[in-house]
């Protein structure tokens, strides 16, 4: 399915949604209308892309105060606009020399007019369809390539392209875009938090899922290891993501979550307990456990939202907790098998413990 038809959703502003009618013409449009209709979509996704200012911190007091929704402002809603052009300085957090995308971020030089916002959207959807394919076909991507295949008019101004579309990528699909050779500017394109899941059917069809999955843990997490499932889609409605309503990315949502991450042991879906009427709620699952941490989790979120983790002490206790406990139980083991055990067990106190 065409990158048109699956990223419309990401346009956080007033304007009306691509017409799904143009679906039913997947398969029969001619190869230049395709790339046409996957750029002008992949500008869709890009504004989703949350900018410099919106990804502030938010959280203005103790975190046991903060509900979840709150802590994870910066993902959703209005704040999911455009990234400036002129809002391209990266936050102390995301500058550290754990980022391989530091030097591409530095921008044009202050002499150097900006681009104008419709045409750097622009930009930057030729690029996301370019490292999509290089996604899916599993190929790495150079700068030189980059420049040479994609953003040949406007090379001055790559950091920002390049910027945007790696913040894009990362908060809204879970792909990062990782340096693997700094001598050569050679990248790349992995899943996030090194989940092995995206939830693409085909190399060709859909977009990764991956983003989604995180989001939940994210919300499971924060939200004291068990989130109640009406609370779960009123934190997704801020993010126009509804349950029973077709999203271009997510596909349902509901049967994502309920179905298909619990089948691929993600998350657990259970019956609160003498609820009357049955009322649900999701945990994480033991493939979540054994696939990333607490730490992980809150680590992503406070780097997309320019957080530091000081500033989330309960929330970081509780994540070194689980990292204290899951070193313990592999040296107890003796072995790198992973720890593995149902989220179900305790919905309060840290996950079982698996090695990194």
């Amino acid at each position: 399915m065409s990158l048109n038809q699956k990223s419309e959703h990401c346009k956080l502003e007033e304007d009306v949604q691509a017409p799904k009618e143009a679906q039913s013409l997947e398969g029969v449009q001619a190869p230049v209308a395709e790339e046409e209709e996957a750029t002008a979509a992949a500008a869709a996704a890009a504004t989703s892309a949350p900018s410099s200012s919106s990804l502030t911190p938010v959280i203005p007091g103790p975190p046991e105060e903060v509900p979840a929704a709150e802590a994870l402002q910066p993902l959703q809603g209005p704040q999911r606009a455009c990234l400036s052009p002129t809002a391209t300085t990266a936050t102390p957090s995301s500058q550290s020399d754990e980022n391989p995308r530091s030097q591409e971020e530095e921008g044009p030089s202050t002499s150097q007019a900006p681009l104008d916002p419709e045409v750097l959207n622009m930009r930057v959807a030729k690029l996301m369809e370019y490292l999509s394919v290089k996604y899916t076909t599993k190929e790495p991507v150079t700068k030189a390539e980059m420049l040479m295949n994609v953003i040949r008019e406007d090379k001055d101004h790559f950091p920002v392209i390049f910027k945007k579309v790696c913040e894009c990528m990362e908060v809204v699909l879970g792909i990062e875009v990782k340096e693997v050779d700094p001598a050569s500017h050679t990248y790349a394109i992995v899943r996030a938090l090194d989940l092995t899941y995206d939830g693409m059917l085909s190399d060709d069809q859909g977009f990764p899922k991956t983003g989604f999955l995180i989001l939940l843990l994210g919300m499971i997490f924060m939200e004291g290891n068990c989130v109640p499932e009406e609370k779960l889609w009123d934190m997704l409605s801020m993010m126009r993501v509804y349950p029973g309503q077709e999203d271009l990315v997510y596909g349902e949502p509901r049967k994502l979550a309920t179905q298909e991450l619990v089948k691929e042991q993600y998350l657990e879906y259970r019956q609160v307990p003498n609820s009357d009427p049955p009322s649900y709620e999701f945990l994480w699952g033991p493939r979540a456990y054994a696939e990333t941490s607490k730490m992980k989790i809150l680590k992503f979120f406070a780097r997309v939202s320019g957080t530091d983790l000081t500033s989330l002490p309960s929330w970081f206790e509780e994540a070194l907790r689980d990292e204290e406990e899951r070193a313990q139980a592999s040296a107890a083991s003796g072995d790198d098998t992973p720890a593995v055990a149902s989220a179900s067990s305790s919905t309060t106190s840290s996950s079982p413990p698996s090695p990194e």
